[in-house]
């Protein structure tokens, strides 16, 4: 009777709606399979291109996308800046080869909630996947060290007034530069991970921002963090 409930409550689970644009079928295929190992998320679509995937998008209301950066008709920067402008609650993973300045703040500008590397493990890709869902950001430690040197050293030029944000909003900021779960925050802090994620939401709508890392960026930017503030 126990294993039956549980076999139910499994089957009506919300699964993690994941769209690949990625222009190599193998490399889709690939990444579709061992998500489909996974009992929380599952490949709704592909798409080849930039275009394929903000129509798919629209299609198809995906959670999570999985974008490559250099597709035909679309690159990925254009495509993650139109997704984000049309369907803001939509988290964009970057996956990719390439790990220039020109593409990281480009698409970290562009509300991207995070950029890995090709390369890393298939456990790290599914993490990042269920972190950006939840609405965390997650970046390869080589592009985390890069961000923090380019954004850090103009820091002390900017205000250090205090900004809009209240002093829960502020502290909560600073646990998700350190790269802090939700859950984990809540438990630091005596709250539920749902209070958590309004406070994160106020911070967002605040700043104008849509993901984690863009609002710890608009802080270093302003002075609000500092390298201390970060893992």
């Amino acid at each position: 009777m126990g294993y039956n409930d549980s076999e139910d409550r499994d089957n009506i689970m919300t699964k993690i709606r994941v769209l690949l644009a990625e222009d190599h079928a193998i490399m889709r295929e690939g990444i579709r399979e061992f998500i489909g190992r996974e009992t929380d998320m599952e490949v709704v679509g592909e798409a080849g291109d930039g275009e394929e995937a903000v129509k798919l998008t629209a299609q198809l209301k995906p959670d999570v996308i999985v974008m490559d950066i250099r597709m035909p008709k679309l690159n990925g920067i254009e495509a993650t800046k139109q997704i984000k402008a049309q369907f803001p609650s939509t988290a964009v993973l970057i996956l990719t080869a390439y790990d220039s300045d020109q593409y990281i703040f480009a698409l970290l500008e562009a509300g991207a909630a995070g950029y890995l590397l090709k390369g890393i493990r298939p456990h790290e890709l599914i993490d990042a996947i269920r972190a950006v869902y939840a609405g965390e950001s997650v970046l390869h430690p080589v592009i985390a060290s890069r961000v923090i040197r380019r954004v850090v050293t103009p820091a002390t030029a900017d205000t250090k007034a205090v900004g809009p944000l209240s002093d829960r909003e502020m502290e909560i900021l600073k646990f998700a530069a350190k790269g802090i779960s939700n859950k984990d925050i809540a438990e630091q802090l005596f709250l539920s991970p749902r209070t958590v994620q309004v406070h994160l939401g106020n911070i967002f709508n605040k700043l104008g921002v849509a993901s984690r890392t863009e609002a710890v960026l608009y802080g270093l930017k302003r002075g609000w963090l500092t390298l201390e503030d970060l893992p």
